[in-house]
């Protein structure tokens, strides 16, 4: 069993910065690929960046060269650093975990967090 507990959300302008944080309990956190999903009102939730347990990265279009996934695996932690955001970044934004980064990239991993709310407004 995996625990994935998100923090730094919040709201901020366009243009500006935020890191999401993923803390992950209860495992061997270094054997598992680690994503970051989305979900606006209204919209399917997205992949947004996944990272492999080797560090290789994998990322939406629509966030290429803004947002960065890295990992620490000393920390069991897994950050999503977000730059030049934009209102439809807007969402409720996922941690998401699963050994097999097939599963991770297909949208059915086997662990969730409970999701950090991201708005960007004026």
């Amino acid at each position: 069993q995996v625990q994935l507990v998100e923090s730094g959300g919040g709201l901020v302008q366009p243009g500006g910065s935020l890191r999401l944080s993923c803390e992950a309990s209860g495992s061997i956190f270094r054997i598992y690929a680690m994503g970051w999903y989305r979900q606006a009102p209204g919209k399917q939730r997205e992949l947004v960046a996944a990272v492999s347990n080797g560090g290789s990265a994998n990322y939406a279009d629509s966030v290429k060269g803004r947002f960065t996934i890295s990992r620490d695996n000393g920390k069991n932690t897994v950050y999503l650093q977000m730059n030049s955001l934009k209102p439809e970044d807007t969402a409720v934004y996922y941690c998401a975990a699963d050994v097999d980064i097939r599963d991770l990239l297909r949208g059915t991993p086997d662990y969730w967090g409970q999701g950090t709310q991201v708005t960007v407004s004026s």
